[in-house]
């Protein structure tokens, strides 16, 4: 691996292209980035599109057979070159897109991630994913999604204790806009939890976790800006964007609530992993 050109296909030092995945991650947008190395946007679609096909693979390799008390999935918002409105022909490589995330309660561990169109079809696949990430039985909770239902029940048969919960908000009661913004109602005023297998434990049914890591999404993936003009332009690209924040999440970004990295406190690593290790690793 020379100096000069290091990666494949890309002429560019290995530095630099750590430098690269380091700002991303970070959530520096393409063109940002390209202003601030010099470097031509396609260099850096091209270091993305490296990057995140590592990050997939390693991502597979590495998490399996994790020991997991509680788990929690959501789904977070996205859209690829233009808003689903706007999708007249029903494109599914474009318009809105959502990102499934499912997480270990404890460890924080990101154990599978899949991005495509919200139907039962690719919360079939994901929950399939899911499966094989998991040892033995778990307890599973979700938000209210119908597609969920049959998904957990085709992959995880009777071997999971699974929970459905919905959060009841003011805003979703009849108001116009003049009252809301003089009355100021509370966010949240309920829950709705349902029982779909097995027999969870109550004081585990819970979403809270898995939507604080869509903040983390959020925040350190341009991509995922609201009413921004980072959305992605590629299906492709998000998901590239996508597999490399969690592979950054897990094995490279200590968590606040425990001091370690997720793939640490699962037992999956013993210690931080860093971007160089992402870029020099081959099939």
């Amino acid at each position: 691996m020379s100096e000069s050109q290091p990666l494949d296909g890309l002429r560019v030092n290995f530095e630099m292209a750590c430098q690269v995945v380091h700002l991303l991650v970070e959530g520096m947008g393409i063109r940002a980035i390209e202003r601030f190395t010099q470097l031509n946007r396609r260099t850096v679609l091209g270091i993305l599109a490296m990057a995140g096909e590592n990050a997939a693979r390693l991502l597979d390799e590495k998490i399996r057979d994790v020991q997991c008390s509680s788990v929690q999935c959501d789904e977070l918002y996205s859209f690829v070159n233009c808003l689903e409105r706007n999708n007249k022909f029903q494109a599914a490589e474009i318009g809105e897109q959502y990102t499934y995330l499912g997480i270990d309660r404890q460890s924080k561990l990101i154990l599978s991630h899949l991005t495509g169109k919200r139907n039962d079809q690719t919360t079939e696949i994901f929950m399939a994913d899911l499966r094989k990430r998991v040892k033995g039985t778990c307890q599973l909770t979700s938000d209210a999604f119908s597609g969920y239902r049959s998904a957990v029940a085709n992959t995880f048969g009777q071997n999971v204790h699974f929970a459905q919960q919905t959060k009841i908000y003011s805003n979703a009661f009849p108001m116009l806009k003049k009252v809301r913004r003089i009355l100021k109602p509370e966010g949240c005023v309920g829950i709705k939890t349902y029982i779909r297998i097995g027999n969870p434990n109550r004081s585990l049914i819970t979403t809270s976790h898995v939507e604080r890591t869509n903040l983390s999404v959020r925040i350190f993936t341009r991509r995922f800006a609201r009413r921004m003009i980072g959305y992605s332009k590629k299906l492709e690209n998000l998901r590239h964007a996508v597999a490399l924040f969690v592979w950054h999440f897990n094995f490279v970004r200590k968590h606040s609530a425990h001091g370690k990295t997720p793939a640490e406190a699962a037992g999956l690593t013993p210690k931080p992993m860093i971007i160089a290790d992402l870029l020099s690793a081959t099939a």
